[in-house]
């Protein structure tokens, strides 16, 4: 009597639990993949050398008082001095410390060598509205672009640069806010640029409350 072929159950186990590691395997070599792409993302946010730059601090200064620098700034689009309206550009000012990727241990941290230090040669300040109206010209000031020049080594440096323009108050919208009486609230967003000594690129950015307005002018 003819029964057929026979098929050793042994075998057929064998082929599915083969088939488990085979999808287990693609499943694993998949998540691999992933974290790879998300530290190489890491990598290219922070740039591909071997230092970064940390803020310490971010602060501006009324042009009109630019001695008295503070967390937040209240820029007066028209100030009145000795009877004659006048216009101030504000300041800005940051403190910058390098610091390694590479931390090295608790008792033996990694000190920076000439090669890592950084040198700053630009910076971009951008406004931005919390209620998202954020038109450049309509809304909140132009951004812009300015240079300046500073090296961070193996100690804080701090530097000066320029936060609000002159112009930026003669332009819309803050023209108008000399005889309107309307505060226009933003943050300003600041990004500085440098490279360190082997060409690596390096950014790093602050950002602190600008208000704008026709506010009292100081004694």
């Amino acid at each position: 009597m003819n029964r057929g072929p026979v098929v050793d159950a042994r075998v057929s186990r064998k082929a599915v639990w083969g088939g488990d590691v085979e999808r287990l395997a693609r499943l694993m070599a998949l998540l691999a993949l992933t974290l790879l792409s998300a530290s190489c993302g890491d990598v290219t946010r922070q740039g591909t050398g071997s230092a970064f730059l940390i803020i310490n601090t971010l602060e501006a200064a009324s042009g009109a008082d630019p001695t008295r620098f503070s967390g937040t700034l209240n820029s007066d689009v028209l100030t009145i001095v000795d009877d004659v309206p006048t216009i101030f550009n504000d300041v800005g000012r940051v403190r910058l410390v390098l610091a390694m990727k590479d931390a090295g241990g608790v008792t033996t941290p990694t000190a920076p060598t000439t090669n890592n230090f950084i040198t700053l040669n630009r910076y971009r300040v951008r406004y931005i509205r919390s209620d998202g109206r954020n038109t450049a010209g309509v809304d909140v000031p132009y951004g812009f672009d300015g240079a300046f020049t500073g090296t961070v080594g193996t100690g804080e440096i701090t530097v000066g640069f320029e936060l609000v323009r002159h112009i930026a108050k003669k332009e819309a919208p803050l023209g108008a806010l000399a005889g309107n009486g309307v505060i226009i609230s933003t943050i300003a967003e600041v990004t500085f640029y440098g490279t360190d000594q082997t060409g690596h690129e390096v950014s790093v950015t602050g950002q602190l409350l600008v208000s704008f307005g026709n506010f009292g002018d100081p004694n």
